[in-house]
This record gives structure tokens, sequence and C-alpha cells, in this order.
């Protein structure tokens, strides 16, 4: 690790508040960043109990868009306004992170006007998770798989020219990256299916080439979506086994984790830290920082889950998306 990027995770890692990120969808239509985008932001770069922002999922090329008014990090022009949301996040003392997001089989077809890519020929949107249209996805080819490597890489230069201090790969939610480890929507016999290892090749592909796209001084974090919590989906098991693969085979610095297929809840589970069971088994396999997330209400269950190892960081979501000023009582 270079000793920039030494000096930035020692940083991160002194503070204990993540703002994860929760999409507002306020960007122009074309995704640059809009006066209502910094609107949205500002109040809560200004909340004194963050300690690091990590701006909402990204899309890093067209077909991978999951909504109108998603931030784009797809095309070149987009820097400058980037740039505006980076430098309002890092004057008010925050870390500045955004997310760099691919929808695959969750991607709506009325927003790209494309056929939704998958790791499988089958109908992921809706079925799967309520995202995304009805219609088979198309079965990605390895050029297919090789040209998104690429988009995700080029993507983290871009937010890296607008000034942020570093990058998240979004591979969780049951968006494309997810869609490869799940064993609910990869059926896929050739390399990048069948093993967990197999599985999570994609993650390892995008993870290395975006570290070689931003150079050694960016910290890079990974969203992973571990258990599905669905019959027949990711186990807790199988996402230690996971984490500890993409760990040993990458040069990231952090595991955002949350859900899989079940998108960002836990069924029948609304505790403080819901994902909290399975970030402990993660962080006791991995030697990297561990960020916790799940129904955080309070100041006081950032300490708890802080004080029982669920995690390095916490995150704190719907609370913050709700409350710009939170903990502080909505006005």
């Amino acid at each position: 690790m270079s000793e920039v990027r030494d000096e930035m995770m020692k940083r991160i890692l002194s503070g204990k508040i993540v703002q994860a990120p929760t999409a507002c969808y306020k960007a122009e239509l074309d995704g640059t960043v809009s006066d209502e985008l910094i609107e949205f932001y500002t109040p809560r770069a200004e909340n004194p109990v963050l300690d690091m922002i990590i701006v909402e999922h990204s899309f890093v090329a067209p077909r991978g868009q999951a909504s109108p008014r998603q931030i784009s990090l797809a095309t070149s022009d987009v820097v400058e306004g980037l740039s505006r949301l980076a430098s309002l996040i890092k004057d008010n003392g925050k870390v500045a992170f955004i997310q760099l997001a691919h929808a695959g089989g969750t991607a709506y077809r009325k927003v790209t006007r494309l056929v939704p890519w998958a790791p499988s020929s089958m109908i992921i949107g809706e079925a799967a998770t309520g995202l995304g249209d009805p219609i088979p996805c198309a079965e990605m080819t390895k050029a297919d798989i090789e040209l998104t490597i690429q988009q995700f890489a080029d993507a983290a230069v871009r937010a890296v020219q607008a000034g942020f201090d570093g990058v998240e790969i979004h591979a969780a939610h049951a968006y494309l990256l997810n869609e490869f480890f799940s064993s609910l929507t990869n059926h896929r016999t050739d390399e990048y299916g069948g093993s967990i290892e197999n599985r999570v090749r994609i993650h390892c592909e995008v993870a290395k080439a975006v570290r070689v796209a931003v150079g050694p001084d960016v910290p890079i974090s990974m969203r992973f979506g571990g258990c599905d919590y669905k019959e027949g989906g990711n186990t807790i098991e199988d996402a230690v086994e996971a984490a500890k693969i993409i760990a040993g085979n990458t040069d990231i610095d952090i595991l955002n984790v949350s859900g899989g297929m079940c998108y960002y809840k836990r069924p029948d589970h609304k505790e403080p830290g819901y994902f909290a069971e399975m970030t402990t088994a993660i962080k006791q396999a991995v030697d990297l920082p561990v960020i916790v997330t799940g129904g955080v209400r309070t100041l006081e269950d950032v300490d708890t889950l802080l004080a029982e190892g669920a995690g390095d960081l916490v995150g704190v979501s719907r609370a913050i998306f709700k409350n710009p000023a939170w903990p502080a009582p909505a006005e």
C-alpha cells in the first residue's frame, strides 16, 4: 500500500460513521450533476457526525443504468459536474467516495432501450427482487464481460479525475456482479459459473482492473452482497468463503457488506445492524476493514455494533436519507 493510500485509510478508520449510499435520483436526465443533486447532498455534507460519504450508485455504462436521473460515470463529460459534488463533500471535512454500478439484469429496458445483460439468460427483473422488467436477459459472452470490466475501470478514472478520494465497486443488491455471485441467477458452466471461486471471478477482475486504472494511491471499497436470504441462494458461509477469495486475490481496502438478492433488506429483520451476523463472520475471516449496515437508527446503535465487533465502521443509510441532520430530530 502506498503512503498516500495508507494515510487516507488511517483517516477513514479514525472515524466511525459512513453515509452509506442511498439513491436520490436527482441528477439531470443525462446523468450529469444537477443543482438539485447538490442541494440534496449539501446538508448531509455539513452534518458533523458523518466522517465519510459514499455517493449513490452511478452507472458505468448506458446498459447498466438502473433508473431515470441516476448519476452517470459512463462518459468523460460528467467529470466537471461530479467535481462540484466531490468538492462539496471534501470542503466540509468528509472523505468522499462514489459507487460504481452496473444494474445488469435488473436494468429497465424502458430506460436503457437495450436488452439487459446478465450472467445467464433468464428473467431476473421483478422475479428476483422487484426491480427491473420481467423480460429475459441476454447471457453475457466473454467479450461482454471484458467490455464491462473495462467500463468499471474507465468509470473509476473519471471519479478520481473529479476529485473523489476513493471509489466503491457495487457488487450487491441484485446488480450485475451480485448476479454472478448468486447461485439463483448464475447458471453458467464456464470459468464464471459453478464454484464460488468462479462466481466471484468477475469481482476480482473488476477490482484488479480498477486498481490498475486508478493507481496505488486511491482506496477501493467493494459493496459486497453476501447472503441472499432466499431458499437455494447464497448462505453466510458462502459469503465468508467469497469474501476470503476477494480479499486474497485483489488489492481492495474495504468490504462494505450488504444483502444479495434480498437487496438491502433482510427478511423479517428490522433490528439495528441486521446484517451484523454476516459482517461479524466476514470480519473474523478477512484482514480488511468491514462496514456493517442495516437498520441503524441512533448513535447508540453505532456504538453497540462497533463494541460488539460487527464492523470497523457503521454505515447509516435510510435514517440520513430521510433526515440529513441525523441524529438530531427531523424538523
